[in-house]
């Protein structure tokens, strides 16, 4: 009889395939299917020596080769052509059968489908995968969603393929459902502001601090050795220290409109829907979708700008540092707020320290100061917003002046910066006594009858505009 696998890979283009490769790296007998039979014959042909793979060319053939009970990860585009593989398969599991999907998928669409598995006795797993290709082979963050029961079973397959940081996995059993795929989507989001952040903090240091790319590039690397040490913080020095073919830098060979892929999107749309303000992460997604938008840019190249013009700044490296470690951990606070208010919303328990602590290896927003994070959750898990925890409030304290002179700096100079703008305008927001949201109330009971409350006592109260302007209980 041949030998049964311990777990299946179904799609394998580059990230099914790397997972694949990392299952049987670590010792697991892996079954391979793809649509495409040639697909799943190159990758054995290609990749057979570095474990035990057992390659099938029919749905049927590939469960038959799978273990009870049966662990069958799916690696299709998200969308319908997910929702298509889940039922070709599914047709074929038995109770107590596992599907997970690893791809990109929102976070509702889990939650659809694992109601609907749960009640023909076969587990949904959703869960989030972060770290790209190379991440996929060497080892991701994984964030799986689902029952407890299946990642008892499935977990221990995750954790042995994932990252490690300190001896510890960078995976962890999120909550039921749709929680894997609801913090990866917030993880993309941190990513969309972190990266928004990082490419102001380059232009700053151009067109204000008169340095050419391959300065910068030094100046990241001298900060990637600091507490700003991360993944992004190291790519971006090694891309702008890269020369063109032509001689140019490479950065200024790029066109310059970045693309996205949804999640930041997603992000943005969830976060309103749940009342959560995360205008550092929106002000990314903005920041892309104008990128895109030539025709308007190419409208307004006459417009005015400041009479002031660009030069070099005195000490504008060390305050672009300040501003751009203070906006960061108003970005992560918010990404942070934002699991917390799913979690209370669609009944997970999701361990806020733990997610920094998965988050340190393997993923795109790897970064030093996460075993800070974990540590301000850890010591209480019930903090209101990074904010507010003794260290992070100490920093932002000693940072806000820099902080305050590069936002004024970029608008002085005409250099757009709504990432450091917005996380600014949020720390702001937070910390003030009292809002003009008074007025903006106000302004609402006037032309809507909206109603108001009191600072003075408790009650929901209309004024009579249209007539004697007295006020009434709305109670």
């Amino acid at each position: 009889m041949a030998e049964k696998a311990d777990i299946g890979v179904t799609g394998l283009a580059v990230m099914g395939r790397n997972l694949a490769r990392n299952f049987a790296r670590r010792g697991h007998t892996v079954a391979v299917h793809n649509r495409t039979p040639q697909r799943t014959r190159d990758l054995v042909d290609q990749f057979g020596a570095e474990g035990a793979f057992v390659p099938a060319e029919s749905p049927e053939e590939f469960v038959a080769a799978l273990q009870r009970p049966r662990r069958l990860v799916v690696m299709v585009k998200a969308g319908d052509p997910t929702d298509a593989v889940i039922d070709e398969f599914a047709a074929l599991l038995e109770p107590g059968d596992i599907i997970m999907d690893g791809g990109n998928a929102h976070f509702d669409d889990t939650r659809r489908r694992e109601a609907a598995l749960r009640e023909r006795g076969v587990h949904f797993v959703g869960s989030g995968i972060s770290g790209g290709e190379e991440g996929a082979l060497h080892g991701p963050s994984i964030m799986p969603g689902g029952s407890a029961e299946s990642y008892r079973t499935l977990g221990p397959l995750l954790e042995s393929i994932s990252a490690h940081v300190d001896g510890e996995p960078c995976c962890t059993h999120v909550g039921t459902d749709g929680a894997g795929h609801f913090v990866k989507m917030v993880h993309n989001g941190i990513e969309y502001a972190d990266m928004q952040l990082i490419a102001e903090a380059y232009d700053l240091l151009r067109r204000a601090g008169g340095l050419r790319p391959e300065q910068a590039a030094e100046v990241f690397a001298r900060w990637n050795s600091g507490r700003l040490d991360s993944y992004l913080i190291g790519i971006t020095a090694d891309i702008l220290a890269h020369a063109d073919a032509s001689g140019k830098p490479f950065v200024d060979v790029v066109l310059d409109q970045a693309e996205q892929k949804g999640t930041g999107r997603w992000t943005v749309h969830t976060a309103l829907d749940l009342g959560v303000p995360v205008p550092g992460i929106a002000e990314a997604v903005f920041a892309r979708s104008l990128s895109g938008h030539a025709d308007l840019r190419e409208a307004a190249q006459g417009l005015a700008g400041p009479t002031v013009g660009a030069g070099e700044v005195a000490g504008l490296a060390e305050d672009v540092e300040q501003a751009l470690y203070a906006s960061k951990i108003v970005s992560y606070a918010q990404g942070w707020n934002m699991i917390a208010a799913g979690a209370a919303q669609y009944g997970w328990d999701i361990d806020l320290a733990a997610m920094a602590s998965i988050w340190r290896g393997g993923c795109i927003i790897r970064a030093a100061f996460l075993d800070r994070i974990r540590a301000a959750f850890r010591a209480n898990p019930a903090l209101p917003t990074l904010l507010v925890d003794p260290e992070f409030a100490a920093e932002l304290d000693a940072a806000q002046d820099a902080w305050r002179r590069v936002v004024a700096t970029a608008a002085r100079l005409g250099v757009p910066a709504p990432g450091f703008s917005a996380a600014l305008a949020y720390y702001d927001s937070l910390r003030a006594q009292r809002l003009p949201a008074a007025l903006v109330q106000a302004q609402r009971d006037l032309f809507g009858a909206h109603t108001y409350r009191r600072t003075d006592r408790d009650g929901v109260f209309h004024t009579r505009w249209d007539t004697d302007r007295h006020e009434e209980s709305a109670d």
